[in-house]
Parts: structure tokens; C-alpha cells; sequence
């Protein structure tokens, strides 16, 4: 007999979008390859680099949201809302990054940042930090209270 698992849509959601960026990250790895082929030292710009490598972990984060998400004793509302918070920061990432290596404009978007750059990192960190830890704490209240 054949079984279904029966997921939320929080968790059903975040399964989604890690997938999604697991492509994107895909299609960065060809972009990256593609200008280790064409270069003559045969380097990827470091923000094509940097954004391929952080969609890779990113996708692999989010999956492991989804973990906590579905195990979570939590609101599937209160679910969705911190894992769209997280994930919205993941995603500002590698746009971020992208666009540097798009851009050529840079190696270290912090050796002269543009209005708001500082800004946006500390409401990456409060973000990816204070929803991750919502999620964890949803997972702690589900499965040992």
C-alpha cells in the first residue's frame, strides 16, 4: 500500500522555494564555468563565484527550514512568516551577488559600499537569525514539550 506524506503548506512552501534555488544556483554554477572557460587565468569574477556558492549552501539551508518548519509546534502563520523572512534574506543575497558579478563593479562590496549596504546587513542578520531561531524554538516546542 502506498502512502502519501501529508505536508503543510508552510512546509510545502519552503520545499518550493529551496528547490528553486537549488536551480538558480544550478544555473549560476554554468555562468561561473562558463567564464572560467573564457578567462585567461581561468577565474570566475569572486561575486559570480561568491553567488554560486551561496545559492548552493542557501538552497541547502532552506531545505533544512523545512525540516523545522514541518516538525515545528507552531502556527502553520507563524511557520510561514519566519521562513519567508529567512528566505527573503537568502534570496536579497544572492541577488546582491549576482549583480556584483553581472556588474564587474566590485571584489568587496564593502571596501565601498553603497547607501544602505550596512543597513541591509543588519536587517539580514536580525532577519535570517530571529526567523531561524523561531523556527528552531517552533521545532523544540513540537518535539520535547
Amino acid at each position: 500500500m502506498d502512502t502519501v506524506a501529508e505536508l503543510g503548506v508552510d512546509t510545502r512552501v519552503t520545499l518550493l522555494l529551496a528547490g528553486l534555488i537549488f536551480l538558480w544556483a544550478l544555473a549560476l554554477g554554468v555562468w561561473k564555468y562558463q567564464q572560467m572557460a573564457t578567462s585567461e587565468n581561468h577565474l570566475a569574477h569572486p561575486y559570480v563565484d561568491i553567488a554560486h556558492r551561496a545559492a548552493l549552501m542557501y538552497s541547502f539551508a532552506t531545505l533544512l527550514l523545512a525540516a523545522f518548519v514541518e516538525l515545528s509546534g507552531w502556527p502553520t502563520a507563524v511557520n510561514m512568516i519566519a521562513m519567508l523572512v529567512v528566505v527573503f534574506f537568502f534570496v536579497g543575497a544572492i541577488v546582491s551577488y549576482t549583480a556584483h558579478g553581472f556588474l564587474k563593479d566590485t571584489d568587496n562590496q564593502f571596501a565601498h559600499p553603497v547607501g544602505g549596504t550596512h543597513a541591509f546587513m543588519f536587517a539580514l542578520i536580525a532577519g535570517e537569525i530571529g526567523g531561524s531561531a523561531v523556527l528552531v524554538a517552533g521545532f523544540v516546542n513540537g518535539q520535547f514539550f
